[in-house]
């Protein structure tokens, strides 16, 4: 996957509560304008663990022809291998380039969590980044474990959102020269690109896309200074974000900046204000 920001999408939703392939294409159009690398879909933003396979494989069908020069990365959380299996043939057959895959989270105390991203890693046609993300599986994934994963020639990487700032260096540290590395939270941006990372798999992209893309870009053109500037000029709002429920706010403003036409989130999520949150990032100066 090329270096620079993804944004972990948002699943436009309908009046009737179905996910709405025409503002998701517009959505991810919007995106590529500034200068996003790819995106991801049916993730933590995009309310991936609400959808059906089903439903993700058709938002693929309708989205990839439509993504232009995106790299359309379908994320899996399911402990199915059957269904991730079936859900990344799906993706590969859609034109989707990459995985991004939580381990399975019912059994967090089986040991056979590493055999299953193995499993998967021989079956899936497409290459695989592992996302560790403890907070929401009860699964850490260890330098040590993604290390022996990604000597697997289908595993090509990971995305961290565990906001464990030692991983940094753990993770660099412990793949292939030339594996994938995305942050999750943002505000370890700066260290993480320090580290030698690829860039960052950003919920808050989906309102600050245009303000990441020019510092991760002002990074890897070796302009460092500038991009750190930028990036602590934009550390409250991405704050200002975090601290918002997500991925209802996310929506909500998106729906006020007239990018997608509804706000609307599947239960058990619910519906949220993003009022205060657009002030806020008004009065920073990032939108």
């Amino acid at each position: 996957m090329k270096p620079g920001v993804y944004p972990a999408m948002v699943t436009p939703m309908d009046r009737n509560g179905d996910p709405d392939a025409t503002a998701m294409a517009r959505l991810a159009a919007w995106f590529e304008a500034q200068g996003c690398k790819g995106v991801v879909v049916a993730g933590t933003n995009g309310e991936g663990p609400s959808l059906a396979a089903v439903e993700k494989r058709d938002l693929l069908r309708s989205l990839v022809p439509a993504a232009g020069r995106l790299s359309v990365v379908l994320g899996i959380a399911t402990p199915s291998l059957s269904e991730a299996t079936w859900s990344s043939e799906q993706a590969a057959k859609a034109g989707c380039r990459a995985l991004l895959v939580m381990p399975p989270s019912y059994y967090p105390e089986a040991g056979g969590i590493e055999e299953w991203f193995l499993a998967l890693a021989n079956r899936s046609p497409l290459p695989i980044l592992i996302y560790n993300f403890p907070q929401r599986t009860g699964v850490t994934i260890s330098a040590k474990t993604l290390g022996q994963l990604c000597q697997h020639p289908n595993v090509i990487g990971a995305k961290d959102s565990s906001g464990d700032a030692s991983n940094l260096t753990a993770y660099r540290l412990a793949v292939p020269t030339g594996s994938s590395l995305f942050v999750g939270d943002e505000t370890l941006l700066p260290e993480a690109l320090d580290a030698g990372w690829s860039g960052t798999i950003s919920g808050a992209a989906n309102l600050l896309a245009a303000w990441l893309v020019k510092a991760v870009g002002d990074y890897l053109a070796g302009n460092r200074e500038a991009a750190l500037v930028r990036l602590a000029a934009a550390r409250e709002a991405l704050l200002a974000i975090r601290s918002s429920p997500q991925p209802a706010t996310n929506k909500a403003a998106l729906a006020e900046l007239g990018k997608i036409p509804c706000p609307a989130v599947r239960l058990p999520l619910t519906s949220a204000s993003a009022s205060r949150l657009l002030q806020e990032l008004n009065r920073l100066g990032v939108l």
